[in-house]
């Protein structure tokens, strides 16, 4: 009998309305582990190369891992994956909640979805038994509409559901996915693909709590965790002041991106910072499935511009800076609410903002005129941001060109905007200057996914002390984060690997290994105790290794190549001022990195992985599916 684990996979065919369970093996199980790994093995398997993303033949993956509902912090998040309509390549997004323990509680450990609804559906999964109910009465609500109604139409306050709200509906190509209104899968337009399959949510319900091989051994190390996380210095400041306490270390350090990632400080910082979000709107924390860090933040406000109400969640770092710096805005209460509007329709902050200020910047350049967006659009006018954001949420007008992402609105817009549009492989950027670490600037580059922040090591915490977090994969040299040799490729390619690991297994980044409070001692000891595997550090880093390239192999299966592996235009110029003044990434220095990273991963200089890291990964069965 699986341990940690329920040995169940639920396949649904939307077309068909059909459903079966497969049953892997246990060594399925054990080589790929969970979250992103499974998501691209049934991607290769499933998918056709050249598949619309927005066809029925497209798949969507959610997938939990083997460890996955166990009661120790951080182990609570799952993946969602699909052929993004967005970058036309790999698509994935992370969210933590409670969605993904109640998925395994209800007794599959991830679902594969196909094909297209007649009209729109929801899924009913309740202790193992699926249904497919109308959902036509819940289509065009927001999402809490959705959940409210879902919850009351199953009889139940406690079941969990992961739904799309109007942007996912309306096709918006970075529409995101929400569970409970605080969590979601927003990179990549996951919910995008759910609204094109007509599929509005998906509500689990379970009391299956999986069994773990050694249940003392859990509650040693959930104990010992949970006492280093109230200790240990970046969980204490989560804890504190959630992800906004990251605000004033990236302004001084001249790396907080404003005004379209032109410069790397804020005048207005303090407006974003803890101090000011905890006096002017904070509401009172929250947490996920048996998580002490507690990181996340409800907000408040009677504002009659910007009213917040706490049940929709509160703005993180990202959002902070995407909707103010990034838009030289410092109205903290206005940003909460364009982060409201988003959670509301389902579209993702970080794209939302960085579309905004490409049509602030294209504004600012006689690109855009007022008439081509409806009002004056200048830099940090709040009221502005807030009606574009839902502009954009409803494809209004010139948020209907703004919906499609940065490729196809700077196509459509033309005149040059492309020079404004940042993207990575079609990806938007998060809210990270890689100027400022150019070991996550070589991560936005060679992510499968394109500019991911959660994916790669940021060099900055690895200065000083910093490196003995790495120390067990055998970094033993403190970062620069301002150069890009030879030490920074190997300590990049490391840092990848261990960062990968938390995806494979559904960790929580603020709680897991490298930089927050779990060890990879630890870490591998809580493998060993949920599933009884006599696992190693070498094993688990192998599948992270094998996660990445499948990812990537998916990539070179839809065309792309060397040439996208690459960072915006703007980080080559130098910073005009700040800490950082006169600072830039030397195009040529990059691209020998980079083809250096490709040699020590054993791929060829199209980065394309050789016949021999397939086998040593035991992979090599994917050339039948190129």
């Amino acid at each position: 009998m699986a341990s940690g684990y329920t040995g169940k996979i639920l396949h649904v065919d939307l077309t068909s309305s059909e459903t079966f369970v497969e049953e892997p093996s246990e060594k399925w199980y054990k080589t790929y582990m969970g979250g992103s790994a499974f998501a691209s093995y049934y991607l290769l398997k499933m998918l056709k190369p050249g598949v619309e993303p927005l066809s029925p033949e497209n798949i969507l993956v959610f997938a939990t891992s083997v460890i996955c509902g166990a009661p120790i912090s951080g182990y609570n998040r799952y993946t969602v994956a699909s052929k993004s309509p967005l970058t036309n390549c790999f698509g994935e997004s992370e969210a933590g909640g409670y969605f993904a323990p109640e998925l395994k509680f209800a007794g599959y450990d991830a679902i594969i979805c196909k094909g297209k609804a007649q009209y729109p559906v929801y899924l009913s999964i309740v202790d193992g038994h699926v249904e497919i109910k109308d959902a036509r009465n819940v289509w065009g609500l927001d999402n809490y509409q959705t959940l409210e109604m879902i919850k009351e139409e199953l009889g139940d306050k406690k079941v969990r559901v992961a739904s799309i709200g109007p942007g996912g509906e309306n096709l918006i190509r970075f529409a995101n996915i929400s569970n409970d209104i605080e969590h979601f899968n927003g990179r990549t337009g996951m919910g995008c693909v759910m609204g094109s399959k007509n599929l509005k949510a998906i509500a689990v319900r379970g009391s299956q709590k999986p069994s773990f091989a050694d249940p003392e051994a859990v509650k040693e190390i959930n104990k010992w965790h949970r006492n280093r996380l109230k200790n240990h210095p970046p969980n204490k400041g989560l804890s504190t002041g959630g992800t906004s306490v990251l605000v004033k270390g990236l302004n001084a350090s001249g790396i907080l991106p404003t005004k379209n990632f032109k410069y790397g400080t804020f005048d207005q910082h303090e407006n974003l910072e803890w101090e000011n979000y905890e006096k002017e709107i904070f509401h009172k924390p929250s947490t996920c499935y048996m998580c002490s860090v507690a990181c996340k933040r409800s907000v408040k406000s009677d504002d009659p511009k910007f009213p917040l109400d706490p049940k929709y969640g509160g703005p993180e770092y990202e959002t902070l800076a995407a909707f103010g710096s990034n838009l030289l805005n410092g109205n903290i209460k206005s940003i909460a609410r364009a982060n409201q509007i988003c959670n509301l329709y389902g579209i993702d902050t970080i794209s939302t903002g960085n579309m905004i200020a490409f049509a602030m910047e294209c504004f600012e350049n006689g690109i855009l005129s007022s008439s081509d967006i409806g009002c004056e659009l200048q830099w940090g006018d709040a009221e502005s941001i807030c009606w574009l954001a839902e502009t954009i949420a409803r494809r209004e007008g010139i948020g209907d060109i703004l919906a499609e992402g940065m490729i196809r609105a700077s196509e459509k817009i033309g005149k040059g905007s492309h020079n404004y549009a940042f993207h990575i492989k079609g990806n938007d950027l998060p809210l990270h200057d890689g100027r400022g670490k150019t070991g996550m600037a070589m991560g936005y580059a060679l992510s499968s996914t394109g500019a991911d922040h959660v994916e790669c090591p940021h060099d900055t915490a690895f200065q000083g002390e910093g490196f003995k977090a790495l120390s067990a994969l055998g970094v033993t040299d403190p970062v620069e984060p301002l150069s890009t040799d030879e030490a920074k490729v190997r300590f990049f390619h490391l840092g990848q690997l261990a960062w990968g690991i938390n995806n494979l297994l559904s960790i929580c980044n603020f709680c897991s290994v490298p930089i927050h409070a779990m060890t990879f001692h630890n870490l591998v000891e809580s493998v060993r105790a949920i599933t009884g595997w006599d696992t190693s550090l070498f094993e688990i880093v192998k599948a992270s290794e094998r996660s990445l390239v499948m990812s990537r192999l998916f990539n070179i299966r839809e065309g792309l190549g060397s040439d996208d592996d690459r960072v915006i235009s703007r980080w080559h110029e130098p910073f005009p001022d700040g800490p950082l003044a006169g600072q830039k990434i030397d195009e040529q220095e990059l691209r020998d990195a980079i083809e250096l990273y490709y040699k020590v991963c054993g791929w060829d200089q199209e980065g394309r992985p050789s016949h021999a890291r397939l086998v040593d990964l035991d992979i090599d069965w994917i050339e039948d599916y190129m």
